[in-house]
């Protein structure tokens, strides 16, 4: 496997208050753990500065307009009690969708097999109309537009192992047949959404996990309804929203994962990616809060897209 790393030093200015679990050290701590000897076969690019009219893929027109009207002109602004927008917010969105983008790019093009951004701020919880947990724009819902406006992609699936549902994303999409999602997630939890019984026009694929429960009811979750009804979509093209905050340190949920289900569940979805989309995968950093949790879930995530183990 040949796997792609995109990030960039300008994630750090995107800046939040102090104490904030959505903190610019969390990419830091990515780009460690990914600076080990073991991960000196990925090849590693700088996230370009993407066109945020792209958002008006999967936002309201005046979405944009609403971000730029809440950015200060110097300091950090608030948008809800979780979500805060500083004076270079909207160019670090920019640059992680630019470096979804050039993934996409290099996935499709067959330059690389797979692809990991480190990039922040994170994407998926943001709506058609309203920036929410942290996310102010849906990167990885403009990523998967963009490989059907520009690839002709007709069938493009995203799944989500972040500890929260995608609430986001599934607005975006529920009423889309053209993309499947699927998202395993504590319950209840913020945002609250992502019961079972949502399902879309048969699209949207909801796992509900209990607090308190690890690998063994996430691995039982995907293997008798994620992995099955991704397999039957039989995408184009695979997006994963890999959130590291299912990992048993995180400070926002009571999941037991560790390193191993990450890896397991990465295996898992590289197995369908082979099978129905020539192995192409773009996945994109979500949450993940605890700095060790973090390191180590995406560490095992990429070895396993290096590796295919």
């Amino acid at each position: 496997m040949t796997t792609l790393l995109i990030s960039q030093p300008n994630f750090a200015d995107h800046r939040t208050p102090n104490g904030h679990a959505e903190r610019a050290e969390r990419i830091v701590a990515v780009e460690a753990a990914l600076a080990e000897p073991r991960f000196n076969g990925l090849i590693r690019r700088d996230a370009p500065f993407g066109d945020l009219m792209l958002a008006e893929l999967v936002h309201d027109a005046d979405y944009l307009g609403q971000l730029r009207h809440a950015r200060p002109a110097e300091g950090i602004g608030q948008l809800d009690p979780d979500t805060f927008i500083s004076d270079k917010s909207l160019d670090v969105a920019a640059t992680g969708l630019g470096g979804a983008l050039a993934a996409l790019d290099a996935v499709v093009l067959g330059e690389v097999n797979n692809a990991f951004c480190a990039i922040r701020p994170p994407g998926h919880h943001a709506e058609i109309s309203t920036a929410m947990g942290f996310c102010l724009i849906n990167t990885i819902a403009i990523a998967a537009r963009e490989a059907q406006r520009k690839y002709g992609a007709e069938r493009v699936a995203i799944v989500d192992f972040d500890v929260h549902h995608g609430n986001g994303t599934q607005d975006i999409f529920k009423d889309d047949p053209s993309v499947f999602y699927a998202s395993s997630h504590e319950m209840p939890l913020f945002p609250g959404t992502g019961d079972p019984s949502e399902t879309g026009v048969g699209n949207i694929v909801n796992c509900a996990l209990h607090a308190g429960s690890g690998g063994a009811a996430m691995r039982e979750a995907y293997l008798a309804k994620i992995l099955p009804a991704l397999d039957n979509f039989a995408p184009d093209l695979l997006f994963i929203s890999a959130g590291f905050d299912a990992h048993r340190g995180d400070p926002l949920a009571d999941l037991n994962w560790t390193g191993e289900d990450f890896a397991w569940v990465t295996a898992k979805l590289m197995e369908v990616a082979e099978r129905r989309c020539s192995n192409r995968i773009v996945s994109l950093l979500e949450g993940g809060y605890d700095l060790g949790g973090l390191a180590n879930g995406a560490s095992h995530h990429v070895a396993t897209l290096m590796t295919g183990l």
